[in-house]
């Protein structure tokens, strides 16, 4: 898990007040898990077209939007523990590269980012809702695979 449960509910009331279940979060732990790899892939690729051994900061490919939803992640006030991040992406492929210790300390915040625009792409997906099902993570996955 990236986070502790207590960590996960806590997000999605305060980014968009909704309630999740064990069950949403295991399936959210593992969809984060493969975006933060995922941009940690793209930051690779940056890094190594540059010429460059080391996979630095400015490397992620972090949109504005993302920026300014781990401005808001950073303003909730809930520190995540960069850990449980390290030890769900030792599950996946390593990366060619290192990863700058910049980067290290940004991983718990970009996975706090990523809960708090998950649980917002959520509501916007489907204003009313208050717990979310399967069909609505289902839809919020597909619309994440098609950005990040």
């Amino acid at each position: 898990m990236l986070m502790k449960i207590a960590e996960f509910e806590r997000l999605f009331r305060l980014a968009a007040g909704l309630d999740v279940d064990k069950d949403d979060l295991k399936r959210l732990s593992d969809f984060l898990r493969d975006k933060i790899h995922d941009l940690l892939v793209a930051a690779e690729r940056n890094a190594k077209y540059n010429g460059r051994d080391l996979v630095l900061e400015p490397d992620l490919p972090l949109t504005k939007g993302l920026q300014e939803t781990l401005r808001a992640f950073r303003e909730m006030d809930v520190a995540l523990e960069l850990k449980p991040v390290l030890d769900a992406l030792a599950s996946l492929p390593p990366l060619d590269l290192e990863v700058s210790e910049d980067v290290r300390r940004l991983l718990p915040d970009l996975a706090g980012a990523l809960v708090v625009a998950y649980a917002r792409v959520l509501k916007e997906l489907e204003p009313g809702l208050k717990n979310p099902q399967a069909e609505h993570h289902q839809r919020a996955e597909r619309v994440f695979n098609l950005l990040l």
